[in-house]
């Protein structure tokens, strides 16, 4: 089966995550992907013992890379050649540097008419448009931040969200321009700032902020339901481990209550009434939980209906049988490592092409590349020698591993 974009060509310029998670789901709907990389490598390949990190294997497997200097007259040459077949240029460079190294859409469209052409930035349009933002900027000027304080000091989330959820609303842009047949060059140069992705994900936070106001006069953040709701958390049972219980109603209690041999309170049987005698029901619900072991609350939940999963490290995420049957993830190996990376979960329109690919070396196709453009050998030597490009060296310890071995044993 062929993804949706098979026989389409993608060029990447991306680093950290927005851009090449955008990348990595358009290469699995079925896109070449080439990841066009400066002197170095982009910036996930060293980040872990000097080696590649987790964001750079799981979301650049499958694609092609070709080591450039574009801020060189031969690299934007070649990057010239590359735009002439491509379909998509995505990148997450800052504005400025976009300009410098003629990577506009202006730029683009001029080579290729009618490309399709996706800017993930800071900003969209708007004073702050120049300006430089990541995921954790995007949080705190949008709400997320303030909100979340797990030891009284404004925090960020952990995972890079707002990256993802920018990734996703680019593949969204791009797949609406090829959609149009007729695409104006309006619809087909996509700017997509991080800032206003988390404005639209945090619409829910900032409309019930705005009803409280007009309600109570009070602009009052709406707690999220594990606050909110007596019953609704993470809580231990006896074996030490930790289930998550959601219970947003009267129906969602009365399950639980049934499942956990609770007799039903008639003083209890509201959301009003709980939350009035919220230490009651939360001592209720812990006592009840810590006295089961967590396979035999589990099954009794399950039966009953009731909203649950255990919460788990991130080393056993993959082990269930959820994650396992059938297989939600692919084996790929990468330097001397073989890693369970997780696909894009709209399996239909996913190609199975390139799924078990590693991600590349840095450069590794930089020479297939420039014969595929039609340089010739002696062009090649010249542009390695003179630095315009780099290919990549067969390095297969990353990260440094043997140095570290024989460390040990001396």
């Amino acid at each position: 089966m062929n993804g949706v974009l098979a026989g389409r060509t993608v060029l990447e310029l991306g680093s950290m995550i927005a851009a090449p998670f955008a990348t990595h789901i358009l290469q699995q709907l079925g896109a070449k992907v080439i990841k066009i990389e400066p002197p170095g490598g982009e910036t996930t390949r060293r980040l872990v013992r000097g080696g590649p990190s987790g964001t750079y294997i799981a979301y650049n497997r499958g694609k092609s890379s070709i080591c450039l200097n574009l801020q060189t007259e031969d690299g934007s040459r070649i990057f010239s050649d590359l735009v002439a077949g491509a379909d998509i240029v995505l990148h997450n460079l800052s504005p400025s540097a976009a300009r410098k190294m003629k990577v506009t859409f202006e730029d683009c469209e001029a080579i290729r008419p009618g490309i399709v052409f996706c800017h993930i930035k800071g900003y969209g349009p708007g004073p702050q448009s120049e300006e430089i933002a990541s995921n954790p900027i995007a949080e705190a000027a949008t709400g997320v931040m303030f909100a979340n304080r797990s030891t009284g000091k404004p925090s960020r989330l952990g995972p890079s969200y707002h990256d993802q959820f920018a990734g996703c609303y680019a593949v969204i842009g791009v797949l609406s321009a090829l959609l149009d047949p007729d695409a104006s060059a309006e619809r087909r140069n996509i700017q997509l700032g991080l800032y206003e992705t988390g404005l639209h994900i945090a619409a829910r936070e900032l409309v019930g902020v705005q009803l409280k106001s007009q309600i109570t006069g009070n602009p009052e953040q709406e707690p999220s339901p594990e606050f909110s709701m007596p019953g609704y958390g993470a809580y231990e049972t006896s074996d030490d481990r930790w289930i998550y219980l959601v219970m947003l109603t009267d129906e969602h209690w009365r399950k639980f209550c049934l499942a956990a041999r609770i007799e039903l309170d008639p003083e209890l049987a509201t959301l009003r009434q709980r939350r009035k005698h919220r230490p009651v029901v939360e001592d209720i619900v812990a006592g009840a939980v810590k006295d089961k072991s967590y396979e035999a609350l589990s099954a009794t939940l399950a039966a009953a209906g009731v909203g649950f999963t255990e919460v788990l490290s991130g080393d056993k995420v993959l082990d269930v049988e959820q994650a396992q049957n059938p297989p939600k993830y692919t084996k790929v190996p990468f330097a001397s490592f073989t890693f369970d990376a997780p696909d894009f979960p709209v399996s239909a329109a996913a190609s199975p092409e390139g799924r078990e690919a590693p991600p590349p070396l840095l450069g590794e196709h930089t020479v297939t590349l420039l014969r595929q453009s039609g340089y010739s050998e002696e062009a090649i030597a010249e542009l390695l020698a003179v630095g315009a490009v780099s290919d990549a060296s067969d390095d297969g310890d990353l990260w440094n591993t043997k140095i570290e071995r024989l460390a040990v044993a001396r």
